[in-house]
């Protein structure tokens, strides 16, 4: 990965934003505060920049992505990703802005894409506390509070307001559907990923859940009405909440048109996965939080097929949350439970919110 010095990064800021700038500091984003103690992966390092141009202090966080095993080995993955982020953050409604994409060239110079080896994205900083901080205070005995309520309606009917956005695109619906399955991040790139064994989790297992999910895109794959606006990785540390339920969403992913099962077991299955290392099942606050999503956001939303999409998109997340390269330090038990859940959720025709613990096998 590229090298950052105070040097590059202000010829840069210059050049993007006028002479009369000024690099005060430049500081890695924690990988503690940032992903959390559980989350321990990550696509790659984000540079807090604070600069003043003129008599204005500004801050802005630089973005790169490293190679890796989830069809990012090449370096045209990592600019495809760039330059779509560049490009689609701003039509989100709450999504952070996104500055500038650019390109380090082969002296480590951070300069224009005609010389570019690697990519980046500068997007604007917003300050706040990731969604993740709640729900971590709940796992260590914290009390639900009427703003953790008040936080999971007002989540919910966001993603209902930006999935009422339509778009006609059967063949888009299909390739969202596709990448679900063999994208490099997704389900395919996830089973790749695991270790050739890992307690009960063996090869077999994770191609019969591949199989079981290709069954499922030949379900969907008409329903191409579902098409909708998505923001693509809608979990909890891509939520800042700044105070109240003010907040701001980053890093959407992978498309902009989507199905919106995407994004609601995205951040669903996190109450699934705190509420399983803090009680081993579904109860109490996240319980409650788990049912209060769905309820709101099918009455929010007025889409009762959800529940017949959700499965393979549950597997999806579940395969993340239960992967020991992302979640390394979680027992053998939550991993069976996790898997139990992907199984059981896969088999049934349609997901219903009230089994989660039967689906987990408790």
């Amino acid at each position: 990965m590229p090298t950052l010095t105070k040097q590059s990064l202000q010829a840069y800021l210059q050049m993007r934003f006028g002479p009369h700038v000024e690099l005060l500091s430049y500081e890695v984003i924690g990988k503690e505060s940032s992903k959390g103690a559980q989350k321990r992966y990550g696509y790659g390092t984000p540079v807090k920049l604070t600069f003043r141009n003129r008599q204005k202090a500004q801050s802005a966080v630089l973005e790169t992505m490293k190679p890796g095993p989830f069809g990012h080995e090449h370096m045209a993955d990592r600019a495809q990703a760039m330059l779509w982020d560049y490009d689609s953050y701003g039509r989100l409604p709450r999504h952070v802005k996104a500055l500038d994409v650019g390109a380090f060239n082969a002296k480590q110079t951070l300069f224009s894409l005609a010389e570019a080896r690697e990519f980046f994205v500068l997007n604007e900083w917003t300050e706040g506390a990731s969604y993740h901080a709640d729900l971590e205070r709940l796992m260590k005995g914290g009390v639900l509070r009427k703003l953790d309520r008040q936080r999971t309606i007002v989540l919910a009917r966001y993603l209902a307001q930006i999935h009422a956005k339509k778009r006609r695109d059967a063949d888009l619906y299909k390739r969202r559907l596709r990448e679900l399955i063999g994208h490099g991040e997704c389900i395919m790139g996830l089973t790749d990923s695991y270790p050739t064994r890992c307690g009960f989790i063996t090869g077999d297992l994770l191609r019969t859940i591949e199989e079981a999910c290709n069954r499922w895109r030949w379900r969907l794959r008409d329903k191409t009405h579902r098409l909708s606006q998505v923001h693509g990785d809608f979990h909890p540390y891509n939520v800042l909440f700044r105070s109240g339920t003010d907040f701001a969403v980053l890093d959407r992913s992978r498309g902009e048109w989507g199905e919106p099962a995407d994004d609601v077991t995205a951040l669903t299955i996190n109450y699934l996965l705190d509420s399983l290392i803090s009680w081993g099942k579904l109860k109490g606050s996240f319980e409650g939080l788990f049912r209060l999503f769905w309820d709101t956001y099918m009455e929010a939303s007025g889409d009762q097929e959800v529940v017949e999409t959700a499965a393979p998109f549950f597997a999806f997340r579940g395969l993340v949350v239960a992967s020991p390269l992302w979640y390394p330090n979680l027992s053998i038990d939550i991993r069976r439970s996790l898997f139990r859940f992907i199984e059981n959720v896969l088999d049934v025709p349609y997901f219903e919110p009230d089994r989660v613990n039967s689906y987990c096998g408790r």
